[in-house]
């Protein structure tokens, strides 16, 4: 005979106690159904209940219970550890005990219901173990449901159709059949090694839930979503995924997907709930089964969404109801916000927030149980309910210790359906799931504040490693879309009296900004109000909807204007873009509007309040780091601007002499700094120019730098000659106190000569001597080193006069050249000498690049010193 082989197994031990009886029946029905052994659960969790009350309530031993899938189908096992108890058996020479006798009925119905059973004895345990035989059921018996009338099924399009969509390992799409190219209007080639993310409209929450990622890891998922169309719009589908490989062992998720509101034709059947529990207990056992249990279902879902939409399904079909919805309380008790539906258009409900207080148009049936036998009569009395097509309606609340924390409702098409005695089933099954509802939702809660303090601290580090306006505004955009919202704009006021300008919109399809940005510039701004916290801004919705109910006019001919260039799907994918909710929260900074954060959602979508706190978190981090960002930008123009102010004008033309200046200043944002030159006519045929190097960097050194080149211009001019001119200007030093710096400084007279040679008159004091390069390659210095300024009060100085000869070059530079060092070696006068010689024939500004080349090259960092090289060259005559 073919030993079965074991493909399963499953055990576990109930102490000798009334309520294990219960126990384990729910273990064994749990184990089958995980088996895919429905057929057979009904008889399995008969016997092992009266095999376990046999073992835990007459023997009082502990029992064992075994469950073993083979290919024949699941055999159980109960072991007691009373060996010695007797075991009635039915044969000739006894009589059949009675069926309704205390002791011994299991074995009795093991004979009735079971394809085989048997006792087996040990030392220290008895087995009483039966066998169920799986039903041959030819293909496509696998479930089926009741016959229903025509009028009770489930509505569905003339043609149904059917998304298949396999996505590969990496996530992206490897096929595309012809149903998802009719629902979402992509041809194949325009999906094909994309991800599926690219398309799907996943409700997500930072902190929380299961993403799409996870979800087609998954070996199979059933539930809803959103597949964005080539239009932009969203299309709400049911889906069913499916994990499988090929031949090779290659892995893929199949994708089954249909509408929504078709989801019947794809959803499993929901498992029956287990008989009564009184029916199948002992004598001594009076409990009845968990009614959460038998209301949500085992095992009940871990996550909160995945809680609620099991709760809405399951109320609505307990009342038979056409549709279904849950609202979860704020954490003030004020409002109610729409977390799960069924037979709804959930993707327009979802995250809707309503008051709760009674009054017209407000929510009036939160904090009682409610019925509306024809909301006709009562327009307004639930406004979820409003252009559904619904009714009736019968409401109840979910409380936990007297604290309203929700609301249940089921809704018909018809009216009249709902009576108070309705109102009281549906009461008692929200009371027994509000306390997992309310658990739940505070598990989601600290989840989602987690990842919300999270994200801000994220969010702070970035938009403290800027005070780039524009970087800012970019980051503020990024951070938001799409984590909070779908798309985002930015407004900046620049003043109190300034209008509200359009910085930057982003939105999460890229296709979809410059028709965003086109849109929201057609759009008075909102108004910069400083009231803390989100409020609602209409105007781009109603703008989108009249732009696209033109434009679609339009193109039916039905306008007087032509028909726009870019056709109407432009405008209509921009109008499902910020058809939804759309927010505004102003941007406050040190108590005033500097701007406006503005978030949106697409068609029929709305914010939850949870990510409404996160975003007004958030603009006060961004709006302190945009003002921060501004004030930096300001500082650094007047910074730049007054710098600039003491750079000399642009430099006047010397007939026959070659100029070239090369200016670097140390210091990140600054063109000005220790070092400075000038070039200025002084009289007709007379030029003075000077370079010099004041001690220190920055502003300080460059407030000096300011002094020296105005007073040099301003004495020359008046006739003073280089020693006088010298002298006052080192008194002048010696007179800022304090503030004062040494300073040295090369200062000469320049003639041009007819002869096309040069006279120069300088005075050296305490600056690197120039370097005279001539036609044969020879160096020598140009002038004797003098006292340097700002240090002595009596000075004197005195001028050398220098002739340059056609080709020759006068270098000037400033210690920033010559102390150019790396480690211990430095360039230095020798260095800068060698280098000169070897510029003969070249012109000023070839002399002037290549001393800056070669003090770059020196050494591998960057110059920390200012630096400035002037360069002057008579150029030779032209050959006859």
């Amino acid at each position: 005979m073919r030993r079965p082989v074991i493909t399963a197994r499953a055990a576990a031990t109930f102490e000798p106690v009334g309520r294990s009886v219960a126990t384990a029946r729910a273990f064994v029905r749990d184990t089958l159904q995980g088996w895919g052994c429905a057929d057979i659960v009904d008889d399995a969790v008969v016997l092992t209940s009266e095999l376990v009350t046999n073992a835990v309530v007459h023997a009082g031993t502990a029992a064992d219970v075994l469950c073993l899938r083979n290919d024949d189908g699941v055999r159980i096992s109960v072991a007691d550890r009373y060996p010695e108890r007797e075991i009635p058996l039915q044969n000739a020479g006894q009589v059949v005990v009675h069926p309704d006798r205390e002791g011994g009925r299991g074995l009795l119905l093991c004979g009735a219901l079971a394809t085989r059973w048997g006792v087996e004895y040990t030392a220290a345990q008895k087995h009483v173990w039966f066998q169920l035989d799986l039903p041959e059921r030819p293909a496509g018996t696998r479930s089926a449901g009741p016959a229903l009338p025509v009028a009770a099924l489930p509505v569905a399009e003339t043609r149904v159709r059917v998304a298949v969509i396999q996505i590969d390992r990496g996530g992206c799409i490897s096929f595309w059949n012809e149903d998802a190219q009719d629902l979402f209007a992509y041809d194949p080639e325009q999906v094909i090694g994309k991800p599926l993310t690219d398309f799907a409209a996943w409700p997500h929450t930072p902190g929380t839930g299961t993403g799409i990622v996870e979800a087609l890891q998954l070996s199979r998922w059933e539930g809803s979503y959103g597949i964005r169309g080539s239009d932009g719009r969203v299309v709400p589908v049911y889906a069913s995924h499916l994990r499988v490989r090929d031949a090779d062992g290659e892995a893929s998720t199949v994708c089954l997907l249909v509408r929504d509101h078709e989801r019947a034709i794809l959803q499993s059947p929901q498992r029956t709930p287990a008989p009564d529990a009184a029916s199948q207990a002992g004598p001594s056992e009076g409990r009845l089964a968990d009614p959460f249990e038998v209301f949500i279902g085992s095992p009940a879902p871990d996550d909160l969404d995945g809680l609620l939409q099991r709760t809405v399904e399951r109320a609505r079909d307990m009342l038979d109801g056409d549709a279904a919805y849950l609202l979860l309380a704020t954490d003030d008790e004020t409002e109610l916000e729409v977390r799960a539906s069924t037979g709804l258009p959930s993707a327009r409900q979802r995250f809707a927030r309503v008051p709760v207080e009674a009054g017209s148009g407000r929510y009036g049936s939160a904090r009682m149980p409610a019925v509306h036998e024809d909301l006709t009569a009562v327009p307004g009395a639930v406004p979820l309910l409003s252009g559904t097509g619904m009714r009736s309606v019968v409401t109840v609340p979910l409380k936990v210790e007297g604290r309203l924390t929700g609301s249940l409702g089921v809704a018909a098409e018809g009216a009249g359906r709902y009576t108070n005695e309705e109102a009281l089933r549906l009461q008692f099954a929200a009371d027994r799931i509000a306390l997992a509802v309310e658990r739940a939702r505070l598990t989601e809660l600290e989840k989602l504040r987690r990842g919300s303090l999270s994200f801000l601290v994220e969010a702070s580090d970035l938009l403290a490693g800027t005070l780039d306006r524009d970087q800012t505004l970019a980051l503020m955009a990024q951070m938001t879309v799409p984590t909070l919202a779908t798309w985002c704009a930015v407004y900046t006021v620049a003043d109190q009296t300034s209008e509200p300008e359009l910085s930057y919109v982003l939105h999460e399809d890229e296709d979809r900004i410059d028709g965003l940005k086109t849109l929201l510039m057609k759009v008075d701004p909102p108004e910069p109000v400083p009231t803390p916290g989100a409020r609602v801004w209409t105007a781009p919705g109603d703008a989108a909807h009249d732009a696209a109910l033109r434009t679609s006019m339009r193109s039916l001919g039905l306008g007087n204007a032509a028909r726009p260039s870019t056709g109407p799907g432009a405008t209509l994918a921009t109008a499902s873009a910020v058809g939804g909710e759309t927010v505004v929260l102003p941007l406050v900074a040190r108590n005033r509007v500097i701007g406006m954060l503005t978030l949106g959602k697409p068609t029929e979508e709305h914010f939850r309040q949870e990510i409404l706190e996160l975003a007004e978190d958030l603009s006060r981090r961004a709006a302190l780091a945009l003002d921060n960002a501004r004030l930096y930008s300001e500082r650094t123009a007047i910074s730049q601007s007054l710098q600039r102010s003491l750079l000399p004008p642009e430099q006047p033309a010397i007939p026959g002499v070659e100029v070239e200046v090369i200016y670097r200043a140390a210091g990140e944002g600054n063109e000005v700094g220790g070092d400075f030159y000038d070039i200025f006519p002084i009289r007709d045929g007379a030029y003075g120019f000077a370079i010099g190097d004041v001690c220190g960097t920055g502003p300080e050194a460059a407030a000096v730098t300011g002094l020296a080149r105005h007073a040099l211009r301003l004495l020359a001019r008046e006739g003073f000659g280089g020693p006088a001119v010298l002298e006052r200007l080192n008194a002048a030093i010696l007179d800022e106190g304090a503030r004062s710096r040494f300073l040295t400084l090369l200062y000469g007279e320049l003639w041009p000569q007819a002869d096309g040679s040069a006279v120069l008159k300088v005075v050296c004091a305490g600056h690197p001597l120039p370097l005279r390069l001539r036609q044969d390659g020879t160096v020598e210095p140009a002038a004797e080193p003098q006292p340097l300024l700002g240090v002595m009060d009596d000075l004197e100085l005195y001028e050398q006069t220098v002739s340059l000869d056609p080709g020759d070059v006068l270098l000037c530079v400033t210690d920033g050249v010559t102390e150019r060092r790396e480690g211990t070696r430095m360039l230095g006068d020798d260095g800068l000498t060698d280098l000169l010689t070897t510029c003969t024939g070249l012109t000023a500004g070839a002399v002037a690049a290549r001393v800056l080349r070669a003090v770059e090259r020196f050494a591998a960092e960057p110059a920390s010193d200012d630096m400035a090289i002037l360069a002057m060259r008579i150029p030779e005559a032209p050959a006859d």
